[in-house]
C-alpha cells in the first residue's frame, strides 16, 4: 500500500474513520469535509514545509514521497493503542506564488476514530499556517 491515491478518483467508504480536506469540486468522487487554505507560497515551498511538518511529528513515518509530484504518503500511528493511519497529501499549484492541497487521512481499522483522522488534518494544516 504504498502507491499514491488519485484524489480525483477517490471514493471514501462509508465508515466514519477518515477526513478529506480538498479544494471545492477537486475530488469528483468524494465530498471533502472542509477546503484547505490557499497559501502564499510555491509548490516546492509548500511541500518542503510539509516534510519539515511531517518529520516532526511524534509515531509518524513517510512511506513514499515524491517533490516531483507534490506527492507524499506517511503512516502515522495513535498514541495509546498504536493502530496505523494512512495519511496521503497532494500539493496543488494554483500560480507561481499560491499553492493549496488535499489532505486524505483514514484509519485501516475499526468503524469509528473519535475525530483522530480530522483532527491530524486540522492540526497539520494549522502547523503549515503558524509563521
Amino acid at each position: 500500500m504504498t502507491d499514491f491515491i488519485s484524489f480525483k478518483s477517490l471514493k471514501r467508504p462509508p465508515k466514519p474513520n477518515t477526513c478529506l480536506a480538498a479544494p471545492v469540486d477537486y475530488c469528483l468522487a468524494a465530498e471533502a469535509d472542509f477546503a484547505p487554505p490557499v497559501f502564499p507560497a510555491t509548490a516546492d515551498a509548500l511541500y518542503k514545509r510539509i516534510l519539515d511538518v511531517v518529520e516532526t511529528q511524534k509515531r509518524t513515518t513517510i512511506v513514499k514521497q515524491s517533490a516531483e509530484s507534490g506527492q507524499l504518503r506517511y503512516i502515522a500511528k495513535t498514541a495509546l493503542l498504536g493502530f496505523k493511519d494512512d495519511v496521503d497529501i497532494e500539493i496543488i499549484p494554483i500560480d507561481e506564488n499560491a499553492t493549496t492541497l488535499a489532505i486524505y487521512s483514514r484509519s485501516r481499522v475499526g468503524y469509528s476514530d473519535l475525530g483522530a483522522n480530522q483532527k491530524r488534518v486540522e492540526e497539520l494544516i494549522a502547523q503549515l499556517t503558524a509563521n
